[in-house]
């Protein structure tokens, strides 16, 4: 999952400046995060809130499961072939959605204080938004304005699946191993899953240097 929407395919992902732009508004927000961690502002920003080793370490494993089956479904089927490929400054960019897309999402975009039926179904509904927002079902460029691949097996499967890691993200915020609906695992359990895409698209020779 990359950053406001996985721009494999969209206008910026070799635009470096774009790039360490996002990673520097990632740090900015990052640190105000660690800020209202450290002082327990009941004010905080979302999720600033301590969570075990064992919970990060559940929500990675959870994450790098889903990863794992993906790749195997791109490999049965072979749509690793339409893998597309990205410069290496890209990694920028996917570091900083592990941040951004985690606080917007799962620390915004969730309605946690109406009861668990309201928690889920907020889940369910902002997932399939942060799974739409990646553009491969569509793209648009300043050329050919909006295009749809609604035909495209590639584009329906990595949609699919960015559905299912948004619902793990959400399961890891509010889970019970995580009391107090920290954000730490699901960011770092994000993170886990850009790197290892990364090194996915790098073993595939789709990477860039």
């Amino acid at each position: 999952m990359l950053p406001l929407g996985q721009q494999e395919n969209g206008m910026s992902q070799d635009d470096p400046l774009v790039c360490l732009a996002l990673l520097g508004c990632a740090i900015w927000i990052g640190k105000q995060w660690l800020d209202d961690f450290r002082s327990k502002d009941p004010n905080a920003l979302p999720g600033a809130t301590p969570c075990s080793q064992t919970g990060v370490w559940i929500a990675i494993t959870g994450a790098l499961v889903i990863l794992g089956l993906e790749t195997f479904g791109e490999l049965i089927t072979k749509l690793e072939e339409e893998q597309s490929t990205i410069v290496w400054y890209f990694l920028a960019a996917m570091v900083a959605a592990a941040v951004l897309e985690e606080l917007v999402f799962r620390g915004y975009l969730v309605i946690s204080k109406k009861g668990r039926v309201i928690l889920v179904a907020s889940a369910v509904g902002f997932s399939l938004l942060f799974a739409l927002a990646h553009p491969y079902l569509w793209t648009f460029s300043k050329e050919e304005g909006l295009s749809m691949h609604l035909s495209s097996h590639k584009a329906w499967l990595t949609t699919g699946f960015l559905y299912l890691k948004s619902l793990w993200f959400y399961y890891v915020r509010f889970a019970k191993w995580n009391p107090q609906q920290s954000l730490i695992p699901c960011v770092v359990a994000h993170l886990a899953i850009n790197l290892a895409t990364f090194a996915i698209k790098a073993s595939q020779g789709k990477v860039v240097w």
